[in-house]
């Protein structure tokens, strides 16, 4: 008896088992038939498949892993349920993806279109979700350029041919609701590129949890039901007047702040306790934390991100990270981000030509890569890649409750030519060097985010001349709320790290900040960035012998927190540790057993709250109403002397930068009557030799524009600050 043949398969079908088809949804799930339905089924692991309410089996096309059955109009429910055999014996019952509708409304894809989707992170990505009343994920991709985007998981052995999606046109976007599936599951998206048939693997852009590196695949999340206790932090933010309240921000590297006895990250949990407990204790205001965006390499410190939508599974949850940002506020500290969105990593898993094109990158590499770093450059003016940027910060803003993002690396995304040879760059439409496009990115994120979440601060590292950083798009500013005063922070270590009988040549190096002090609003930064890569810590740029090294490091801190600007100081710099930062290992807790470091700590505490009990040094920090020179003139004995003012208080501040003690050093003040220290960087409590006035009764003597004047023995290398 001669063999039957297997029936000769149609060209849709031969597409779905070859796993190329661009519509899926047309030929699998149910379908009119004549007067009937039929439903079409493709299981590459099936063995046997039945309907799981009436058992009836669903006959298998001979020879292949389709599955077809014939029913009668009314025969099927509104969602029929499978149950299937696999070829391993082992049992399975799921509702049909293929008999859902399309999940994303028009609406939805309309904004995301036009960039204006703020909050589209819960629509794209994976998502708990509910259709007719069955539940599972829905999951949301945006990929134009693909032939074919399957979802490929522990759910379905990693094999693009069980789940492709449906494509929902010119949007390029693609979903499919898997019904039963929950919290925890594992995936990613497969993508075949329609052009070259390059099959690409990739994490989810939006993804909301990672495995623990170095395993790369996205987390189901549950929906976010944290019940957060900071409601009064919250009520408090709304009406923040950041412009005219003290910040001093202690900036964190969680990953090597404190690890555990075996050397492994702290959770955030144990972050909660730990850091919150110390950064109260010594009066910061603000954490700022590197970048916790997900990220696949430690050594980027997080500055290579992956996950603009995951806080890192290097120290838990997302709700753990809720409980860390929950636990500050309800201790009055707020949370600032470290946020990138100026270049992402070439991890052939994530960003990097995600759909087999430059699809959130240029395509031209001198407008789409950052040679220097190995990194690529986002399109900004990509609606869909500006959505997503602006999207990331609402979600951290929103979802964690975050206090403020600080934008790294601003002038790169500013400059086409940073960074850059002559020949390797193209200049903007009007042949100049402006990214326009990204000008226009940044008075979009700044607008929105203020609007949405009124007292939040968007910092921006820019290290340029760019004007109007920090004034009002409607002024043709970028509107940022602080801009880091990179000027200032390398002119002031510059001169401290002058040997102090030359500090008298460089003394404009001190003095130079003020002339444009008030022209943005500024941070005065000590960050990572300036104990790294060799340039040693801040206690060992100090020169001198180990006493003037601490003395000096002291001083600066005076200066720093006495001078107009918020202040940022990176962890390990408030207790004057000795050796370069090392993100792979936590800081040298144990030199704090010694005096000096100590006596560093212990003013740095008293310098906050000094700072945060006293409005004449926060009030105008943005304007010339809270800073008045009485001298800066004094170059032969590197002294200088200000006032710090509002309309209740004036302080006096004295600076001696040689380490001689000057006695009988005569400055002018505004009144008559006795002044007293509330601060002396030289103080034993500090570890210092204790050189200093207490108190200074003012004498008729006008000095220095100022119509009494007070004498005073400055210590050596160390700060006054006086009250009357």
């Amino acid at each position: 008896m001669k063999k039957q043949s297997p029936p000769k398969l149609g060209t849709d079908f031969i597409k779905i088992i070859e796993a190329k088809h661009h519509d899926p949804f047309a030929v699998l799930g149910r379908h009119p038939h004549n007067d009937s339905v039929k439903i079409t089924l493709y299981l590459p692991y099936a063995e046997s498949v039945s309907f799981a309410d009436t058992k009836i089996p669903i006959p298998r096309v001979p020879g292949t892993d389709f599955f077809e059955y014939i029913a009668k109009k009314n025969e099927l429910p509104g969602h029929y349920k499978l149950a299937w055999v696999d070829k391993d014996g082992g049992k399975h019952t799921n509702y049909d993806p293929y008999d859902f509708g399309v999940q994303l409304s028009d609406f939805d894809r309309h904004l995301f279109g036009e960039g204006r989707h703020w909050h589209v992170y819960t629509k794209m990505g994976a998502h708990l979700h509910t259709s007719d009343k069955i539940e599972g994920v829905v999951f949301t991709v945006w990929a134009p350029n693909a032939q074919r985007v399957s979802v490929i998981g522990d759910f379905n052995r990693w094999d693009g041919r069980c789940n492709p999606m449906r494509s929902l046109g010119s949007s390029g976007i693609w979903e499919i609701f898997i019904p039963g599936l929950n919290v925890g599951a594992l995936y990613k998206f497969e993508i075949l590129n329609r052009h070259s048939q390059e099959l690409l693997v990739k994490t989810d852009p939006y993804g909301q949890q990672f495995e623990f590196r170095p395993k790369t695949s996205s987390i189901v999340v549950k929906e976010n039901s944290y019940s957060w206790k900071d409601q009064q932090w919250m009520e408090r933010r709304h009406q923040f007047d950041w412009l005219h309240e003290p910040m001093s921000i202690y900036e964190v590297h969680l990953g090597s702040w404190q690890r555990d006895n075996l050397g492994n990250f702290l959770n955030y949990r144990d972050l909660a306790t730990h850091l919150v407990d110390y950064v109260k204790e010594l009066g910061f205001t603000h954490i700022e934390l590197l970048p916790i965006t997900e990220h696949p390499l430690d050594a980027s410190w997080g500055y290579q991100t992956i996950g603009y939508f995951a806080p890192t599974s290097r120290h838990g949850s997302p709700d753990d990270f809720r409980f860390f940002v929950d636990a500050c506020h309800q201790n009055g500290i707020g949370v600032i981000l470290d946020w990138v969105p100026a270049h992402f990593p070439k991890d052939n898993f994530a960003l990097a030509r995600f759909d087999g094109s430059a699809l959130y990158e240029h395509e031209d590499p001198r407008k789409g890569e950052h040679r220097d770093w190995g990194t690529l450059i986002y399109n900004y003016g990509r609606n869909e890649v500006k959505n997503f940027l602006l999207s990331s910060a609402i979600f951290w803003l929103n979802e964690f409750h975050l206090d403020g993002l600080r934008v790294d690396a601003v002038a790169s995304m500013l400059y086409l030519d940073y960074s850059r040879e002559a020949h390797d760059w193209i200049p903007n439409m009007y042949g100049g060097n402006e990214n326009l496009e990204a000008i226009d990115f940044f008075r979009e994120l700044n607008t929105i985010t203020h609007e949405q979440h009124p007292g939040a601060v968007m910092m921006a590292e820019e290290s340029t001349a760019w004007p109007q950083v920090t004034r009002p798009t409607w002024a043709g500013g970028l509107g940022f709320s602080m801009k880091w005063n990179m000027g200032w922070m390398h002119d002031t270590l510059a001169y401290f790290q002058e040997d102090p009988v030359h500090r008298r040549f460089h003394h404009d190096q001190l003095t130079f900040g003020m002339l444009y002090a008030f022209t943005e609003n500024f941070t005065l930064p000590f960050s990572h960035d300036e104990v790294v890569h060799g340039k040693g810590s801040l206690i060992n740029k100090m020169p001198g012998d180990e006493w003037q090294r601490f003395a000096n490091l002291r001083l600066l801190y005076t200066l720093m927190f006495t001078y107009p600007g918020k202040k940022l100081l990176f962890m390990g710099c408030e207790f004057g540790q000795g050796s370069e930062w090392n993100f792979n290992q936590c800081l040298d807790w144990y030199v704090l057993q010694y005096p000096h470091h100590q006596g560093i700590k212990t003013l740095v505490k008293d310098l906050n709250h000094l700072y945060r009990s006293h409005p004449a040094l926060f009030k105008h920090d943005f304007d010339h109403h809270g800073f008045e020179w009485i001298d800066c003139h004094d170059v032969e004995q590197s002294v200088i002397s200000y006032r710090r003012k509002d309309a209740h208080e004036d302080l006096i501040v004295v600076l001696n930068f040689t380490p001689v003690v000057r006695e009988n050093y005569r400055i002018g003040v505004p009144s008559s009557g006795p002044y007293h220290e509330i601060l002396n960087s030289d103080s034993s409590f500090y570890d210092g030799t204790n050189i200093g006035n207490g108190l200074a009764l003012s004498e008729p003597i006008p000095w220095m524009n100022q119509p009494y004047s007070i004498n005073l023995t400055l210590p050596p290398l160390a700060g006054l600050i006086l009250k009357r």
